[in-house]
């Protein structure tokens, strides 16, 4: 694999930072209704062997969930994004939490990606992408393929 999962280190803050500035164009993320600022939460990243960093899962628990808030792998095709997620579920599972996550409707690849690892669409959300805009302007209109960004698909994995 060459490369292990775990937690963020709190020196390692300051990279998250980074990442999440870089690729989610801002500091902070908008799903449902909710404002989080990814930087600050729980998270695991993947480390390679030589100390490199990779990939970054960050988190909130609420209401009897895990939800992840943010994932990326800096390196694709590798594996990254599954072991970060079975990391998240393994965590959820042991506290006996459903996981959710909320991605965009233009974002096929990363349903696919969610339903691979057992995950259901239980929700999508009209036009929830133009209200979040609302709080995070940096939101594209337009995303995979040119689709137009509006509505927010949620997929849940139970224990």
């Amino acid at each position: 694999m060459g490369f292990r999962v775990r937690p963020l280190r709190p020196g390692e803050r300051e990279w998250a930072r980074s990442v999440l500035r870089e690729r989610w164009h801002d500091e902070i993320v908008v799903g449902h209704g909710v404002t989080w600022r990814p930087a600050e939460l729980d998270a695991f990243v993947a480390e390679e062997d030589d100390g490199s960093l990779v990939g970054l899962l960050t988190f909130d628990v609420d209401a009897g969930a895990l939800e992840v808030v943010t994932i990326d792998a800096l390196r694709e095709r590798r594996g990254i994004g599954t072991a970060l997620m079975l990391a998240a579920i393994e965590r959820a599972h042991a506290a006996a939490m459903s996981i959710r996550v909320t991605t965009t409707n233009d974002n096929e690849p990363a349903i696919a990606f969610y339903e691979h690892l057992g995950f259901r669409v239980t929700e999508v959300r009209e036009g929830a992408v133009d209200e979040a805009r609302a709080v995070k302007p940096s939101i594209p209109p337009t995303g995979v393929g040119g689709t137009p960004i509006r509505d927010e698909v949620l997929l849940e994995l139970r224990p």
